[in-house]
């Protein structure tokens, strides 16, 4: 994949998480009240994560274009995983009685951290 493609990728995702992280914030806290506290606590984690880390992944898109660097393109690729990991596992466990995906979680977890360790490597070196 060239940097054009996975620049366009990453854009797509970005209006998509933040899209649908409106949508369901809304519903969350109009129709998701009905559901009991421990799952409207469990999906509102999973909603605040993944609104955080699709507009921290689109500051370091905007970061990379200006200043392609391998370190920022593995945070942005990490920012993507933990999302997927840590905000879909949540989703899935609560909606669709997945349990054994709530160990993606913590998965999902360590990749954010993992993510926000690399971009201040490379505001470190690269800035």
């Amino acid at each position: 994949m060239n940097k054009s493609n996975l620049l366009q990728f990453l854009m797509v995702f970005v209006g998509i998480s933040g899209a649908f992280s409106v949508l369901f914030g809304a519903w969350l806290a109009h129709a998701g009240q009905a559901l009991p506290l421990e799952q409207q606590t469990r999906l509102a984690s999973a909603l605040q994560y993944q609104f955080l880390h699709t507009l921290a992944l689109m500051a370091a898109i905007i970061w990379y274009q200006s200043k392609a660097t391998i370190i920022v393109l593995f945070a942005m690729l990490g920012f993507v995983l933990g999302i997927i990991f840590f905000s879909g596992s949540l989703y899935l466990k609560t909606f669709f009685d997945l349990n054994e995906l709530s160990q993606l979680a913590p998965l999902g977890g360590t990749i954010f951290a993992i993510s926000w360790i690399l971009i201040a490597i490379a505001g470190k070196k690269h800035l």
